[in-house]
């Protein structure tokens, strides 16, 4: 039973009666990563944004298992599919980033009767071994985020011109914000995922979308998603990690002709 009183923080546009289209952040951002979408994407589609736990307005004690260690993507889908109970949602479009899109396969691969179709930007079905997220999960909760903020631009952008501009510097500020137990928790989670076994199952039309630059989730990842999900497609940007934000333009195109060929069933 999903408990809807736990829905993250989030923001509703579009309009009503358009199918759903549920976007998620990647880690370090908040919903407004997905602003340069926002409007494109809300034309024909009602369009649920959501905040990771400790991120944004979602406070760290929206997680059902906050203890160090205990948190996984499917306490996050939990969350996201009671989100969408909370507004009597069935079947949702999903696109995600990173560890949002992360959250998007979890839900094709355990819950398919709800996911209509799914986009996956600069993500992967495993994230480099649990051990370099718990090493950064421990750091977060001994020293805080800020121990992160000065590597954030190398991990995130292609561009190191990108950090100066006032995007690059808004997703940063939303990265300094974030409380340190909710973005350790997400660390833990991504610690513990690899659903590599089981990307043959997922039947909803799935897009790939990985950044030429990505060194966090280089195409190779993207590659390997788009050839083990039955009929993916894999597009290929310039841009970093945050590809959404560096090249809005290329992903938002991408997003349209990927719902559009899904239908907006």
């Amino acid at each position: 039973m999903i408990d809807t009183a736990a829905a993250p923080h989030h923001d509703v546009e579009g309009p009503e009666g358009a199918p759903a289209l549920i976007l998620g952040p990647s880690l370090g951002t908040s919903l407004d990563l997905w602003v340069p979408q926002l409007a494109a994407l809300g034309r024909a589609h009602r369009v649920v944004r959501y905040d990771l736990p400790g991120h944004g307005g979602t406070p760290s004690a929206a997680l059902p298992h906050p203890e160090p260690g205990e948190t996984s993507v499917a306490d996050l889908a939990d969350l996201v599919l009671g989100l969408a109970d909370r507004y009597g949602i069935g079947a949702f479009h999903y696109a995600g980033v990173s560890l949002g899109g992360a959250v998007g396969t979890y839900l094709a691969i355990h819950h398919p009767e709800r996911v209509s179709s799914l986009a996956l930007v600069c993500t992967s079905a495993h994230f480099g071994g649990a051990e370099p997220w718990r090493a950064r999960a421990a750091l977060v909760r001994e020293q805080g985020v800020a121990s992160l903020v000065a590597t954030a631009p190398g991990r995130w952008f292609a561009d190191p011109e990108t950090a100066t501009t006032p995007r690059g510097a808004a997703l940063l500020a939303d990265h300094a914000a974030a409380d340190p137990a909710g973005y350790a928790a997400c660390c833990d989670a991504l610690a513990a995922f690899d659903v590599r076994d089981a990307l043959g199952s997922i039947a909803a039309p799935t897009q790939v979308i990985a950044g030429a630059g990505d060194v966090a989730t280089p195409v190779s990842h993207g590659r390997e998603l788009a050839d083990a999900v039955p009929g993916a497609r894999l597009d290929v940007v310039e841009g970093g990690h945050l590809a959404s934000a560096e090249r809005p333009a290329e992903v938002t195109a991408l997003l349209t002709a990927h719902l559009e060929r899904a239908g907006n069933g």
